[in-house]
């Protein structure tokens, strides 16, 4: 590491000031191991190197294989807004005298007074989006354009290895690289998730099935069929479902809303109910036994796969508006049902079996697109940490195990660090993916990767106690596999 003392969360130097532009980077010694590489560059390792940044002693760089910061394109609707409160930018709540706060993206743009006047708590996602690339413009040591292929463990130098490709501007490769670190975070983040039944239909080309993630893509084409399907009951689905309703004409809308839930149910929004997603909720859940965790996460949904409530007010606003002239709108929402099976009907149209749970019926009906609002799921890390295999601890099932401080169980001959981010569910709970814990955690890997506090935590964020006692914490389930020699390439 560099030897410059990092400044400390409070530097009053670092508060409301423009951030510098790309700065170039000391000259480096080829093959010289950094402190820290991160992979992948959404909210979560965005965050992360914007945290970093302050700490001049840390020598960090990030590898991303788009050709740019690019935060779900596909539904950056106009109307959408967060479901998060514009603190959880991705430094405030760790460092609010940080240069790249949000309130200092709008005073950069010289945009405080209109949104001091504007009164909003919940911004746009579209804004939230911008906000994100302007500190992705701005933040050095952000390598865009460069594919991680894989990470291993190099015992001889005690360091890990990250292989990469460097891609052009068509995402063609252009050149191989390799770096050394002693630390890696992984921030990959999740993919659309395509529910079984219909994946065949969904990667044939020409089909209009496509995720909610690519809606915005193919909107026009959507808005042209005569008949569309959406099928999921999460925020994403009741914002395409709304956005479709406001653009057919009334009395020929002709939208099916379909759903597995047994209601279109709101998001659970109450000022303790939220506490779900506090540091003191992550610790409680991150030391409870492995099966028990299991269960709580799928018994949790709407406390984060339910739809704002503003939203479901705005879909009723719009139905009962076409209904003024004594009709009913040509829409139909179902909750309580799945597609057991789907096909297609000559060369324009899709059959849909499907199945209520409740009433144990089934039936068949015929769209012509169907966008799936069905969510998303962690990217496996195997595949990128093959190399890595023979040191990792596993669970019960199978998953990486991830201790309280965001860190891949390794086995101990490994002295460096692999930090997850967003992908830790099955460890640390339903507030993984959520922005309001991003700064938290970033800070906390960096508190952890430094062996200091440049970023001071609140021993306490909660006002719910979760738990009578402080559980202890669970000792691997399966040890690493026996351990072989590794040539490094």
């Amino acid at each position: 590491m560099r030897q410059t003392p990092p400044p400390t969360a409070a530097t009053p130097s670092t508060a409301a000031t423009s951030p510098t532009p790309h700065e170039s980077e000391a000259p480096r010694e080829p093959e010289a191991p950094r402190d820290l590489v991160g992979i992948g560059i959404g909210p979560s390792n965005l965050s992360l190197a914007a945290l970093a940044h302050p700490l001049a002693e840390l020598d960090a760089t990030f590898y991303e294989q788009h050709p740019a910061f690019d935060w779900h394109p596909g539904l950056l609707l106009d109307s959408a807004t967060l479901q998060v409160p514009f603190l959880a930018d991705l430094v405030t709540l760790a460092d609010p005298t940080s240069p790249w706060t949000f309130l200092n993206y709008l005073k950069t743009r010289e945009r405080i007074f209109p949104f001091y006047f504007a009164e909003r708590f919940h911004i746009h996602r579209t804004e939230y989006a911008a906000y994100c690339r302007w500190v992705s413009d701005s933040l050095p040591g952000l390598r865009f354009g460069h594919q991680v292929d894989a990470v291993r463990w190099n015992p001889e130098r005690d360091l890990f290895e990250v292989d990469f490709t460097q891609l052009d501007s068509d995402g063609e490769a252009e050149a191989l690289g390799r770096t050394y670190t002693k630390n890696v975070a992984l921030g990959i983040g999740t993919a659309p998730h395509i529910p079984e039944p219909l994946r065949p239909l969904a990667e044939a080309p020409g089909v209009p099935v496509l995720h909610a993630a690519d809606y915005l893509q193919h909107r026009e084409r959507l808005l042209s069929a005569h008949h569309i399907t959406v099928i999921g009951s999460g925020q994403s689905g009741a914002e395409v479902f709304l956005d479709l309703l406001k653009n057919r004409p009334t009395g020929r809308e002709r939208i099916h809303w379909l759903a597995r839930t047994e209601a279109f149910a709101p998001r659970e929004h109450s000022k303790l109910g939220l506490e779900h997603f506090t540091p003191d909720y992550t610790r409680y859940f991150h030391a409870l036994p492995e099966a028990l965790r299991d269960r709580l996460v799928p018994a949790q949904w709407q406390l984060h796969k339910g739809i704002d409530a503003d939203t479901i007010a705005a879909i009723h606003d719009e139905l009962y508006r076409r209904t003024l002239d004594n009709g009913w709108p040509d829409t139909v929402l179902t909750p309580g049902v799945h597609v057991r099976t789907a096909g297609r009907i000559a060369t324009t149209k899709i059959e849909l079996h499907l199945e209520h749970v409740q009433q144990a019926s089934r039936t068949r009906m015929t769209t012509d697109a169907v966008i799936l609002a069905t969510g998303y799921r962690e990217r496996p890390l195997d595949r990128l940490l093959v190399g890595l295999d023979p040191y990792m601890c596993r669970d019960a099932s199978e998953r990486p195990r991830i201790d309280d401080r965001h860190r891949l169980v390794l086995d101990p001959s490994v002295t460096g660090t692999v930090y997850v981010q967003n992908a830790e569910r099955h460890t640390h709970g339903i507030g993984t993916p959520h922005l309001g814990l991003t700064a938290w955690r970033s800070a906390s890997i960096l508190n952890s990767l430094t062996g200091k506090d440049p970023y001071p935590l609140p021993s306490r964020t909660a006002f719910t106690t979760f738990g009578l006692t402080q559980q202890p914490q669970i000792p691997p389930t399966r040890k690493p596999r026996t351990l072989t020699p590794l040539v490094a390439d």
